[in-house]
């Protein structure tokens, strides 16, 4: 097994293996820059169309301050051609609840404590945000209708943001024309379910 370094300076989490290995469970313990090992309980790796391999965890131990290639999830996921279209977010992140970046676009706006306290705020208190409107980097959103306690969804003119939590993360996705809302949410929310769905 080769291991390839990643742009995380913390953790380097991209293996390399013969195509015909089975994947499907690879326990083993993983020694990094910490001081103990950590053990990846779940391993699933595919090819994405530029033949590096993406990787999914599954681990209720799993600290997310190791930025495990968080970056990828953005380049690869959010920050995507959408649809084929050639069009992308304007910019995309991934915070932690308490607003640390665990990665972001070069694009996405140098935001204040106080605008992830309001977004969190809303998040538990549904409609918190209504009155004021969503502010990120600061600039001003309406929020429009999302989903109460998963789902925040502001509008500035023709473009917009979508902000999605999951168990520890917020999923950010910001977009201009001719991207779409519906495509932006698209993007956005997958990602965030799929996070939800690996614990994350």
């Amino acid at each position: 097994m080769h291991v390839l370094n990643h742009s995380s300076p913390q953790l380097s989490l991209f293996h390399f293996f013969p195509f015909n290995t089975n994947l499907s469970t690879l326990p083993f313990s993983l020694q990094s820059h910490l001081n103990t090992p950590l053990l990846l309980s779940t391993l699933n790796l595919r090819f994405s169309s530029s033949f590096s391999f993406n990787y999914s965890l599954s681990s209720k131990n799993l600290n997310p301050d190791l930025k495990m290639s968080w970056q990828t999830y953005v380049d690869e996921h959010l920050m995507c051609d959408i649809e084929g279209t050639g069009n992308h977010l304007a910019a995309a992140a991934i915070l932690g609840h308490d607003g640390t970046v665990w990665a972001q676009s070069s694009s996405f706006p140098q935001f204040k404590p106080e605008e992830i306290k309001a977004i969190m705020t809303d998040f538990d208190e549904p409609g918190h945000l209504a009155p004021t409107g969503l502010h990120l980097g600061g600039t001003k959103y309406m929020v429009i209708q999302g989903e109460p306690g998963a789902v925040i969804r502001g509008k500035k003119g023709p473009g917009g943001i979508t902000v999605k939590k999951t168990g520890q993360a917020l999923i950010f996705g910001i977009y201009e024309e001719p991207v779409t809302p519906g495509q932006c949410n698209m993007v956005v929310e997958r990602l965030g379910d799929y996070l939800v769905e690996q614990g994350m």
